[in-house]
């Protein structure tokens, strides 16, 4: 176990299912333990971020926490990466409640002096609500974007996740 481990919420592990630069829409099936195709989005927009879920959450819709991760070169589908939270965009889909948290790669030197929210990109931002505006658009789903929040409130809902799967898991 990697000394990172202990450093939760401030450092967290990010399981990648989708690269960025692709259509695919990959899941993690956590029954199975594989990763399943789950549909190419309909939309003509692409994961400009690599998305993924944080190892070890377990967020208010039954799956893992989800997590964006800004990095410059895409990684790879099942590819762990360490990373720290800077923020998040809260929004609802047709599941409720839906928060994901924005993070950068420990590993990446261009990120690394990134620590808060304030110091993405600004169009950065404006590009990822925009694919989340979009991404459901001809499939009939309906989602709502609340906005972004600081890196306070990031951390507030991983140790609620980290708790509600402690307690799925008997921890």
């Amino acid at each position: 176990m990697s000394a990172n481990a202990d450093r939760f919420p401030s450092v967290v592990e990010i399981v990648v299912e989708i690269p960025r630069g692709s259509r695919n829409k990959y899941e993690f099936d956590e029954a199975a333990g594989v990763y399943r195709l789950d549909r190419v989005l309909s939309s003509a927009v692409f994961y400009n971020f690599d998305y993924g879920f944080i190892e070890g959450t377990r967020a208010d819709d039954g799956d893992h926490t989800d997590a964006l991760l800004v990095i410059d070169e895409p990684t790879f589908t099942g590819c762990h990466v360490w990373a720290r939270p800077v923020g998040g965009l809260e929004m609802h889909d047709e599941k409720g409640f839906d928060f994901k948290v924005l993070c950068v790669a420990l590993g990446d030197p261009h990120q690394a002096h990134i620590s808060r929210l304030d110091q993405i990109r600004p169009h950065r931002l404006v590009e990822i609500e925009h694919f989340f505006e979009t991404y459901k658009l001809l499939e009939n789903k309906a989602v709502q974007i609340h906005g972004w929040r600081d890196r306070d409130r990031a951390l507030e809902v991983l140790r609620a996740d980290r708790d509600r799967f402690l307690a799925e898991h008997g921890g």
